[in-house]
């Protein structure tokens, strides 16, 4: 198999889309468990705390996200080297290495986007009617 340097570049648009899609979700989970916290403080609720212990493992699954997000990139940065010096196998290598961050990036999304389903529906569960 040959790998030429412009297949891990082809990595480069889709995984700094999929990193600037993290961060603003974590951006937009950030400012709510802020305004959830603030509540607490003024009125503790048990509701209030579960929501806040949800979003902090809705947290953490991003930050695993971005973490793989980044890895991949850096992989197949690090390939592109191997190959533009003429390390054809360990780019190779490298590559798929890549590709594996990239889907075990996708995936701990699939399950953080599982979580908020699951939460959303919690919130709704009062209104809609069986």
């Amino acid at each position: 198999m040959t790998l030429t340097i412009e297949t891990p570049a082809l990595l480069f648009s889709a995984t700094s889309l999929i990193l600037l899609a993290y961060t603003n979700r974590f951006l937009t989970i950030a400012a709510i468990v802020r305004n959830l916290k603030k509540n607490y403080d003024e009125k503790e609720s048990s509701t209030t705390l579960l929501e806040i212990k949800n979003l902090n493992l809705r947290l953490t699954l991003i930050r695993y996200m971005q973490m793989f997000g980044v890895l991949c990139l850096f992989l197949s940065v690090f390939a592109m080297l191997l190959l533009f010096l003429e390390l054809q196998l360990l780019g190779i290598y490298l590559f798929g290495l890549s590709l594996l961050s990239l889907l075990i990036s996708l995936g701990i999304s699939f399950w953080e986007i599982s979580i908020s389903v699951t939460a959303l529906r919690l919130h709704l569960k009062d209104l809609i009617k069986n």
